[in-house]
């Protein structure tokens, strides 16, 4: 597989990167062509305008249907967009993310939803994505799949950029996504920060706490 920046989206004038992922097979690695992004002196972006939460209905990986606003409400989210079959991106983020969630108590980690939504939903099934996220230390991550359209239109809305997957010349699959983890606050169920790919595991411990709070990082 292979991994190349395509571009820059912009969300309240902060640039972020857009991440391509490519491969010949299902269980192939991905490796980085280029980077055009420059690691944020902070690690959050705080958005000047509060992206609302997608009105996202998928199946979850125990295959019963998830409503993210309901089920997250009122409760501080991480929500990303990525693939099983793309590790050198999503799965280092989704590791990130888990060993970070680890650094918590308990009961901050009880508080604390992370949702990773399939941008390749017609490989990621449920059982997939449930031992992905598991081999990644997130076994308290929900992992949602469904419609492609649906998840598209959701990814939109919060300023991801994905496109569905295409099939090469040379049978390989190439499915271009959005790289960046939203952050919504506790109190208002808004979309206030962004993390782009560069945020590290040690990043995401130092912020969580106060994202949990809705505080800004």
């Amino acid at each position: 597989m292979r991994t190349r920046i395509l571009g820059a989206a912009l969300a309240s004038a902060a640039a972020l990167t857009l991440t391509a992922c490519g491969g010949g097979s299902d269980d192939g690695g991905d490796k980085p062509l280029a980077d055009v992004s420059a690691a944020p002196k902070k690690a959050a972006i705080t958005l000047d305008t509060p992206k609302t939460k997608p009105d996202l209905v998928l199946t979850d990986t125990d295959e019963k249907k998830y409503e993210l606003v309901n089920a997250t409400k009122d409760r501080p989210l991480l929500l990303y967009f990525g693939y099983t079959y793309c590790p050198d991106v999503c799965s280092t983020v989704v590791a990130d993310i888990a060993a970070a969630e680890k650094t918590l108590s308990k009961e901050d980690q009880e508080k604390l939803q992370v949702v990773f939504v399939t941008t390749d939903p017609e490989r990621d099934t449920p059982k997939r994505m449930r031992e992905w996220l598991d081999a990644q230390g997130g076994k308290d991550i929900v992992g949602l799949t469904g419609d492609f359209a649906t998840i598209q239109a959701a990814a939109k809305s919060v300023g991801i950029f994905v496109e569905k997957p295409k099939k090469e010349k040379d049978g390989s699959i190439t499915v271009s996504h959005g790289a960046e983890v939203v952050g919504f606050s506790p109190k208002d169920n808004g979309g206030h920060w962004i993390y782009t790919t560069e945020t590290s595991k040690d990043q995401y411990s130092k912020d969580l706490p106060k994202i949990i709070k809705g505080e800004n990082p």
